[in-house]
């Protein structure tokens, strides 16, 4: 295979967009391709994802993006993994570059779901639950993670407060990212002191509804011998996947795709998770932070909560986690999601993460889940 880079990468602000997601994608698509230093003409293959362009009336998006990039010709394809599609459409991606089907290939993804009421936009996350087993029972993601919680809590005695270091902390590093939906710290007073939404999670757990757009250009290194910015090198790209009804799972107290996907990124990549600089995991709620340090394999089943509650994870602990926020502060604008994750990490490679600058990074990881764990991917990205 060859070796594939990520050579381009841009988003714009998570939270509320006043402009379409047709146009916020390809406005991030043209940055993308401006801070690669490449022309819309070079992209061989896009890869977008848009779980819910329906909430627009919009499906079959990407050739209108590559149509509004002047690439009418070129092919597109539309990846759909829940809340993990663009990670999703960035292995595809590093599939066809590593296997010589396209020297240059732009991720893509974005959402906008504001215009819809709570109530709508609920019922529109919840369809990456099983309809006829969960969602129709009443079972939305916040309550199906609250399970996942109380497992937790009754197993290793998680406190209230180690899931609220985790709301801390990543409000703390979004406030440093112009980027970040929510860009105001909060005290483990106020965190204790929010509403109660699905117990034991309260506000201050649940990441919200997002819009927003991120893209990811990935080339072939011959390509770009001589890359505008620092690439990230891809050294390792993995799916995996695991029982999508919580109820047929032997255990509730992590991710099985989590770790069969772990596993096999760092046997790809040749590392372990101590060469590991920073990560960016998938925090839609507090609970799911705690439990990918442990099934990544940074920390032992039940000690992720004392491990954040020490500081580790902080920019400036040992294993940074989420210097960008995380889903919880950056936001979630679910297809969007993967790509900002890569965007993040371009941004510390580059060292233009301003105060979040995490020191000295050699790898970065990168975290994506769909749904509740039926679908996972970990990349592993490193300096050429």
């Amino acid at each position: 295979m060859r070796e594939v880079w990520v050579v381009g990468a841009a988003m714009n602000r998570f939270g509320k967009m006043r402009e379409s997601g047709r146009e916020a994608i390809t406005s991030v698509a043209l940055a993308a391709l401006g801070r690669a230093g490449l022309e819309p003409n070079s992209v061989q293959h896009t890869f977008l994802s848009n779980c819910f362009g329906v909430a627009e009336r919009q499906a079959h998006l990407g050739p209108l993006l590559n149509t509004g990039l002047g690439i009418p010709e070129v092919p597109s394809c539309t990846i759909e993994s829940a809340c993990s599609s663009t990670s999703a459409a960035l292995h595809e991606a590093f599939v066809h570059v590593a296997g010589g089907f396209a020297d240059v290939a732009l991720v893509a993804g974005v959402e906008k779901l504001s215009h819809l009421n709570t109530l709508a936009a609920t019922s529109y996350f919840a369809m990456g639950a099983d309809y006829p087993f969960e969602t129709c029972h009443g079972a939305t993601f916040p309550g199906l993670y609250a399970t996942l919680a109380n497992a937790h809590q009754a197993k290793f005695g998680t406190t209230a407060e180690e899931l609220g270091s985790v709301a801390v902390k990543n409000h703390a590093n979004a406030a440093m990212n112009p980027h970040a939906h929510f860009q105001k710290p909060i005290t483990m007073e106020a965190y204790l002191g929010s509403p109660m939404i699905a117990s034991p999670l309260r506000l201050y757990d649940c990441c919200p509804f997002s819009d927003g757009a991120a893209a990811v250009v990935v080339a072939a290194r011959e390509v770009t011998p001589e890359p505008a910015a620092e690439p990230l090198v891809i050294k390792a790209s993995v799916r995996s996947g695991s029982i999508a009804d919580m109820h047929d799972r032997p255990t509730l107290t992590g991710l099985p795709a989590t770790r069969f996907a772990a596993e096999k990124a760092f046997r790809q990549a040749k590392i372990t998770p101590k060469d590991v600089s920073f990560l960016e995991v998938h925090d839609c709620f507090t609970i799911a932070e705690l439990m990918a340090l442990e099934d990544l394999g940074f920390t032992p089943p039940g000690t992720a909560g004392k491990m954040t509650s020490s500081g580790a994870t902080a920019i400036d602990g040992h294993v940074p986690v989420n210097p960008s926020g995380g889903l919880k502060a950056k936001g979630h604008p679910v297809s969007a999601t993967g790509a900002g994750q890569v965007v993040e990490i371009f941004e510390q490679f580059n060292h233009e993460a301003g105060g979040r600058q995490v020191p000295n990074v050699e790898y970065a990881l990168a975290h994506n889940v769909g749904a509740t764990g039926g679908s996972c991917s970990v990349h592993i990205f490193g300096h050429r």
